[in-house]
């Protein structure tokens, strides 16, 4: 395997922990645990930086002249952050609702 498919398989990981630690983080919330799930929510967000970080050397090194092969990996890479992000930020929505509908149900003890 060549360094580039090294720091390829970096982003599918980084974006897949980032992607499991939203999931964490939506069940958490799910049962009330509202700190857990920021944690975990601030987890995630620590993977998609690394992830971020890696895509970002890469468009540097294309931007300063040097090729950079765009293969079928390289594609499913930006893929899977992509979708992680998307899933992210889904779930970021999700907690707030479970935040609101735990609020009412207390005022309404």
């Amino acid at each position: 395997m060549d360094n580039l498919e090294q720091i390829i398989f970096e982003i599918i990981i980084h974006g897949g922990n980032a992607r499991a630690k939203a999931y964490d983080a939506l069940r958490a919330a799910q049962q009330c645990n509202f700190k857990e799930a920021e944690q975990f929510m601030k987890e995630a967000d620590e993977e998609i930086a690394q992830a971020h970080k890696i895509q970002t050397e890469i468009i540097q090194k294309e931007a300063a002249g040097e090729k950079v092969d765009i293969t079928v990996l390289f594609v499913h890479a930006q893929d899977h952050l992509m979708t992680a992000i998307a899933e992210k930020g889904l779930i970021e929505n999700m907690i707030d609702l479970y935040k609101r509908v735990y609020s009412l149900e207390k005022k309404g003890e």
